[in-house]
This record gives C-alpha cells, sequence and structure tokens, in this order.
C-alpha cells in the first residue's frame, strides 16, 4: 500500500510539474466558462429561473460542471501524444504501480480543474454572485469528484485509439449532447417535458441539481445527496474502467 502511494504522488508530482511549467494550460481552460459568465450571465439577471436564489446561483454552477465535463473529457489527448513519442512504454517498463500511472494523472487532473473552478468563482463573485461558503465548497468538491470520473474515462479512451483524429470526434460526441441535456447554462425544468424526462438519462444532470441546492444553501435537499451518490458512483466505475484499460494495454 505504501509503495502504491509514493507511486502516485511520484507520478502525480511529474505531471504537477509539467503543469506548472506551462502556464497556458493551467489558465486557458477557464476561457471558455468565462466567457458564458461574462457574456451570457447578464442576460439572465432580470429572469426568474428558480423560485430561490438569484441567475447566478443558477448558472455558476453549471459552469462549474461544464469545466469539469469538457477539461476532463480531453485530458485523453495526452495520452495519445505519449503512446506517439513512446513515453507511456517507457514508463510501463518501470516497476511503478499500473494503478499509480492512472491515480497519478487523474489526481493531477483534479488539482488543475479545481484549481481554475476557484478562479471562475472569484470571477462570479466579482460579476454579483452571492453563495453560501459551504454550497461553494461542495462545488468544488463535485468538480474535483467529476473531473476524475471523466479523465479517466478518457483516458481509457486514448488507450484504445490511434491518433488524435479518432479520439477527437468520439469525445465531441459524447460531450455535446451531455452539455445541452444536463442543464449546465439553464435548469430543465424550464424545458418541455418530454426534453426534461430525456434529461434524466444524464448523469451530470444530478450533479448540476445537486451543486446549484447547495448553492442556495440547501445542504439536506434530495438533490445533493443523489449527485453525491452519482458523482462517486461514476468515479469508481471511470478508476475501472481506466485501471482494466491499462492493464490490457500493458499485456
Amino acid at each position: 500500500m505504501s509503495s502504491a502511494l509514493s507511486d502516485t504522488a511520484l507520478i502525480f508530482g511529474r505531471y504537477a510539474r509539467q503543469t506548472l511549467r506551462s502556464k497556458l494550460q493551467m489558465f486557458f481552460g477557464v476561457l471558455m466558462p468565462l466567457l458564458y459568465l461574462f457574456f451570457f450571465g447578464p442576460l439572465l439577471t432580470d429572469l426568474p429561473l428558480t423560485s430561490e436564489g438569484s441567475s447566478w446561483q443558477v448558472l455558476v454552477p453549471g459552469l462549474l460542471l461544464q469545466l469539469a465535463l469538457f477539461g476532463g473529457a480531453f485530458c485523453g489527448f495526452g495520452i495519445i501524444v505519449e503512446k506517439q513519442y513512446g513515453v507511456l512504454e517507457r514508463m510501463r517498463v518501470t516497476p511503478v504501480s499500473r494503478l499509480a500511472l492512472l491515480l497519478g494523472r487523474v489526481l493531477r487532473d483534479a488539482a488543475l480543474f479545481t484549481f481554475q473552478a476557484v478562479l471562475l468563482v472569484l470571477a462570479a463573485v466579482v460579476m454579483g454572485l452571492r453563495a453560501p461558503l459551504g454550497g461553494i465548497l461542495i462545488g468544488f468538491a463535485f468538480v474535483a469528484v467529476t473531473t476524475v470520473a471523466l479523465s479517466s474515462f478518457s483516458y481509457a479512451l486514448a488507450l484504445k485509439v490511434t491518433s488524435p483524429q479518432e479520439f477527437g470526434p468520439v469525445v465531441n460526441a459524447a460531450t455535446m449532447p451531455t452539455m445541452l441535456l444536463s442543464g449546465l447554462m439553464l435548469p430543465m425544468a424550464l424545458a418541455p417535458g418530454w426534453l426534461d424526462a430525456l434529461s434524466h438519462v444524464m448523469p451530470l444532470r444530478y450533479l448540476v441539481d445537486g451543486v446549484r441546492a447547495a448553492y442556495v444553501g440547501d445542504y439536506t435537499a434530495a438533490s445533493v445527496l443523489y449527485g453525491a451518490l452519482v458523482a462517486a458512483g461514476l468515479a469508481v466505475l471511470a478508476a475501472a474502467v481506466c485501471a482494466r484499460a491499462f492493464r490490457r494495454a500493458a499485456a
């Protein structure tokens, strides 16, 4: 166990140092949610989106999960590059735990996108967001767990494809319907009945609803519990799928 933990810390440190050396990677990923915040958020200011809370308490949780969705889903590009240059192959012949090769990466991803989520919330506060500290912290936790889940799925897919040209279209085909049907921009309660019902097949919807409830201080709402259970379930499933993909790729 101690060996696996030290290996995970070693891999995490390696990729964290790479990220710290790339300032563009640290800050550019938060650009799209910031653009939605600055140019889309003011349009919602006077609209009655929900019976409680402000429009910012509706929009910002969605943008946080959007950050985790697109950030985590595209993490697999890094492994494709490593495969092409032989980096991944050289790492496999080392005595480092295969599980550590996965965990070190996904923990780096979770730390990166949680940091970007902090920047997003700070900008939102300047724009007019007012939310309880507990709700904000719950939102960061959801971002971290969602990133672990989606980056793990992304790495598993990246290990199966041979080029970025194969990887990109598959990820786009999965992320766009997820974004539209999860209510990231607006609550799905505003949608027609058939669309609202369809959105319940999207796991991310439960996470968005949970963070929105937390942002208005309703920590005991069922949506918070459902969101936490779905997020944890996705993370466990994704880690298992990715670990299996790592083992098969090494065989």
